[in-house]
């Protein structure tokens, strides 16, 4: 279950949805205050904007170190993203379509947890959850996994990464997809494009949070090779060229009314073919809610995902294909006998390849190949969840960190 760049600098080109934000320790460098060479002469690119990528950007730049991160988005989150849907009324709705919650385990990771809390960035929802089986249409095993806290992001799973890629130091490009990186020996740099083939710049370390990097199922959406040339890595092609995922089609539903017959705010499936979890999103701490209403995010199973995509194919699905699956998905949690009602508001989205089936990372929890300065993160590097994303990301900064000799405990 899933529980979201340094002695010369060269400014890259400028992008669409470019957003800056100072970073005092910059400034001081370049009034020749307190100079830091290791990390002036520093400049990271941090690829994706998602839980992974917007912890490690953060560090970075709590460090004094210059960072630029891009995402394909219109903004950050990934898998932490929350959706916004306005009905024909006018009324607004806004669903974790991703992640719903997650739990922590790891000490550092929970300090860093209680560190956005205390900001007012997480918040503990207090959940019943159960098991519902699909045969005896009967609820079992009330909250199973009731001993760990379960953490929302407020007012929405995206509000961590938001956070982090406005802090002092990031600049933040969205709607920017990395066609091209090309390392460059004699300059000891990487130099990146744009999928549009424009100029981003040059950077010393880069960071790399898409598991598909330099997978060639890039090119089936593209139509051009991936970013990442693994000819100039070829020791890493078993490990990085083809990560297997679990698919899964979210389903939003709003509805005007409670759901009267669900005793809980979240419960697994069993016995049923095609859902896999149910979690009343309108429950969680902060969200704005229109009056008298309730909203669920409901997620397929993988099998059920992987059938319908082999049949729609890998891009990107039409409204009527995606429409379908919702009519599919929704027939099968009527048909419970827990009287759902018909919803006021109904959408699929899919999960083509965002959740990893396995870790690649080992105890680095993320790939690290220093003579060339390139971390790959990612929750498949470390585990599959949040707090594995956040972990890698971790250890990313900590890496770079490290070859600029400068202190990467939090």
């Amino acid at each position: 279950m899933q529980r979201l760049t340094f002695v010369h600098r060269e400014t890259p080109t400028a992008v669409p949805h470019s957003v800056r934000f100072p970073n005092p320790d910059r400034q001081g460098r370049a009034a020749g205050k307190n100079p830091t060479m290791s990390a002036a002469a520093a400049n990271v690119a941090v690829i994706g904007a998602g839980m992974t990528g917007a912890v490690c950007a953060s560090l970075l730049a709590a460090r004094g170190v210059a960072v630029t991160l891009f995402d394909s988005g219109r903004g950050p989150g990934g898998r932490m993203a929350q959706r916004r849907e306005v009905m024909d009324d006018g009324t607004e709705l806004r669903f974790d379509h991703g992640a719903p919650y997650f739990t922590v385990s790891n000490d550092e990771v929970v300090r860093v947890v209680g560190g956005w809390e205390a900001r007012g960035l997480v918040a503990e929802w207090k959940a019943m959850f159960a098991c519902f089986d699909r045969e005896t249409g009967k609820f079992r095993d009330f909250d199973k996994e009731g001993t760990m806290k379960k953490y929302v992001g407020v007012p929405g799973m995206n509000s961590i990464c938001k956070s982090l890629c406005q802090e002092d130091g990031v600049v933040s490009k969205f709607g920017v997809t990395i066609g091209k990186m090309d390392w460059l020996q004699d300059r000891s740099s990487w130099s990146l494009a744009s999928l549009d083939g424009k100029d981003l710049g040059s950077f010393d370390f880069v960071v790399a949070t898409d598991k598909n990097i330099a997978s060639q199922k890039v090119s089936g959406l593209t139509g051009k090779p991936p970013p990442l040339d693994l000819s100039v890595f070829p020791h890493l092609s078993a490990m990085i060229q083809d990560i297997p995922v679990r698919p899964c089609f979210a389903l939003m539903l709003a509805f005007s009314e409670p759901l009267a017959m669900v005793p809980v705010q979240g419960f697994s499936f069993y016995n049923s073919d095609s859902l896999s979890w149910a979690f009343c999103d309108s429950s969680k701490p902060g969200r704005h809610v229109p009056p008298n209403s309730q909203s669920w995010v409901l997620r397929s199973t993988t099998e059920y995902a992987s059938k319908v995509i082999d049949s729609m194919g890998p891009r990107k699905p039409s409204a009527d294909a995606l429409a379908k699956v919702a009519e599919e998905l929704f027939r099968e949690f009527q048909a419970t006998g827990l009287n759902i009602p018909q919803p006021i508001f109904m959408k699929a989205h899919r999960w083509g390849g965002a959740f990893p089936a396995i870790s690649i990372g080992g105890d680095d929890k993320c790939v690290w190949e220093k003579n060339m300065k390139l971390a790959i993160c990612g929750d498949f590097c470390a585990s599959p969840s949040v707090e594995g994303a956040v972990l890698s990301g971790m250890s990313g900064a900590s890496k770079i960190l490290g070859c600029l000799n400068l202190p990467s405990g939090l």
